[in-house]
């Protein structure tokens, strides 16, 4: 099994792949709206089902409404490799630093039909 994969939502600073890749080349990131991704404004119940399907972790800020949607994904019998939310305040450094430690050390399946609010 491969290291884990993230999709930054479309909310989510483009610049985190950026500085993601810059840190770890090898790392796959990719960003809704990218060729082979869900589109931008895609409904977030389509995105964990392309998360799912394409074994994605999701990078996230919706705090509100993304729990109730895992849980009704969870209600149709389906699952997710894990969501990661970021808290409001934290700063790029800190989100590299969380995403790149759970890149290198986690297992693929750690956070799986989890959601984790970074800073973990």
């Amino acid at each position: 099994m491969g290291k884990r994969k993230y999709l930054l939502d479309e909310n989510v600073d483009p610049r985190l792949r950026k500085a993601l890749i810059r840190h770890s080349p090898d790392m796959v990131v990719w960003c809704v709206g990218d060729s082979g991704a869900p589109p931008l404004e895609t409904k977030d119940p389509e995105i964990l089902i392309w998360c799912e399907k394409k074994r994605f972790t999701l990078v996230t800020n919706n705090r509100a409404s993304m729990p109730v949607h895992l849980r009704d994904h969870f209600a149709e019998g389906k699952h997710i490799p894990g969501i990661f939310i970021l808290k409001r305040n934290m700063i790029m450094r800190e989100i590299i630093d969380e995403l790149v430690l759970i890149w290198e050390v986690a297992e693929p399946d750690e956070y799986a039909d989890e959601i984790k609010y970074l800073p973990i």
